[in-house]
């Protein structure tokens, strides 16, 4: 057993935060939170080996991003002033056929996933690249630093929206591979549980029918979870109306891709109708508020979702949004909501404590990862804050003033420890 000694502040729901003050977290040896009693009350005496996070810091939960393509890491913030589709073309593409070359690939995870994790992401929502071994490779760093994913074999068969230099052979390989990958995730060393596969096809323009078909059984056979993007753009929306006669939501539900903790990608176009089969089936989206800004043309509805109970958490989309800051996006986040309610959506706007949830508990609730909360059964997944780094007067700032800053002004330069499964993985203090 381990404890730390401690006050964590949390949103358990979309309401309202939650202080945990000096309290004390027992963990089992997995990680795994135990239970959480008031610490004044225990005899120090009898908890010599208690971690003490000392008053000058605050605990959060770690950050769940719901939607990274890990392949487009090294051109972060680059061609951000393409339309979509030319930037898939002209610089996407291009790059992900690079992680034909495992060597290349294990030295780009080895970068960004100590770098996610500096930045509090202690679990995310990867797809990686075409290539099964690179996926393979991704799972394996994730595992080897000690961060929690769902890593994802890109599934794109389409001749089409996908160029000939870079996409599967066949609907058959499109679904082979994946099996493939699930299958090689899952016969992983990971001790902890921290990686899991997810399938992944591309997004509707990029994957024939047979090949969606195909992976639609390949969930169901192998109960993996599924990601993709929806109703992304004009363009994408577009697509699937004129190829299918319906939205892309319903299209994906169609060939069985719509299931529990189904993760879909921007969703900026969804209605009413969309939203209610999300909710039926315990789906839900990957809100990227900053990467909406550059490629979605509108922002997501997300208090509309949230009230029609559809499960949403928020992403970076690296590479299509240019910061790596999770944290960062519930500010992005609150400021989408704005937009919708300036244009006339009076029932829109977001506040702060909502999209902290979304970035944590509500992110955890959409992947199906028990983390995201400070209570006894979830993952101890967190990280601890310097409240002098982020500027916190104690005669000036409450809990609610502390909060705000927290959420505005912090970074990886006061992220003192960044736990992942009650492991210290990533953080500025040196004294450990």
């Amino acid at each position: 057993m381990t404890a730390l000694r401690c006050t964590a502040i949390h949103a358990p729901t979309p309401d309202a935060i939650e202080v945990l003050d000096d309290v004390r977290i027992v963990l089992d040896e997995v990680g795994t939170i135990v239970s959480i009693e008031p610490a004044s009350g225990i005899d120090e005496a009898s908890a010599p080996s208690d971690v003490v996070v000392g008053p000058d810091r605050v605990l959060v939960p770690g950050m769940v991003d719901t939607h990274v393509h890990a392949p487009q890491w090294p051109q972060l913030g680059t061609g951000l002033d393409l339309p979509l589709e030319r930037w898939l073309f002209e610089y996407t593409f291009p790059l992900e056929a690079r992680f034909a070359d495992t060597g290349y690939a294990r030295s780009v995870w080895d970068q960004m996933v100590p770098a996610l994790l500096a930045h509090g992401t202690t679990a995310a929502v990867y797809y990686g690249s075409r290539h099964v071994e690179a996926t393979t490779a991704l799972a394996e760093a994730c595992v080897g630093h000690g961060q929690r994913a769902l890593v994802g074999r890109v599934a794109m068969d389409h001749p089409d929206g996908t160029p000939e230099w870079y996409r599967d052979e066949s609907p058959t390989a499109s679904v082979d591979d994946s099996a493939r990958s699930i299958d090689d995730i899952e016969a992983m060393a990971d001790p902890l549980g921290l990686v899991e596969p997810i399938i992944t096809p591309r997004f509707t323009p990029a994957c024939t029918d047979a090949a969606l078909a195909g992976l639609g059984q390949l969930a169901e056979l192998s109960g993996a979870r599924v990601q993709t993007h929806c109703s992304e753009s004009d363009w994408e929306h577009g697509h699937a109306l004129d190829r299918y006669g319906m939205t892309d939501a319903h299209a994906l539900d169609r060939f069985g891709l719509i299931r529990p903790h189904t993760v879909l990608a921007h969703a900026t176009h969804l209605d009413d109708a969309d939203r209610s089969l999300l909710a039926s089936a315990g789906a839900g989206v990957a809100h990227c508020p900053l990467s909406n800004v550059y490629f979605a043309n509108r922002p997501f509805a997300a208090r509309a979702s949230l009230g029609a109970g559809v499960a949403v958490g928020l992403g970076t989309d690296i590479a299509g949004g240019p910061s790596p800051s999770v944290l960062a996006q519930c500010g992005h986040a609150v400021v989408a909501s704005q937009r919708l309610a300036d244009e006339g959506d009076r029932d829109a706007r977001l506040d702060l404590v909502t999209a902290f949830h979304l970035a944590t508990a509500g992110g955890a609730d959409l992947a199906g990862l028990p983390v995201g909360r400070f209570v006894p059964g979830a993952a101890f997944d967190a990280i601890a804050i310097s409240l002098d780094a982020i500027g916190v007067d104690p005669d000036l700032d409450d809990w609610s003033r502390r909060f705000d800053k927290l959420v505005h002004r912090a970074g990886p330069a006061a992220f003192t420890d960044v736990w992942v499964a009650g492991r210290r993985v990533a953080g500025t203090d040196h004294q450990h």
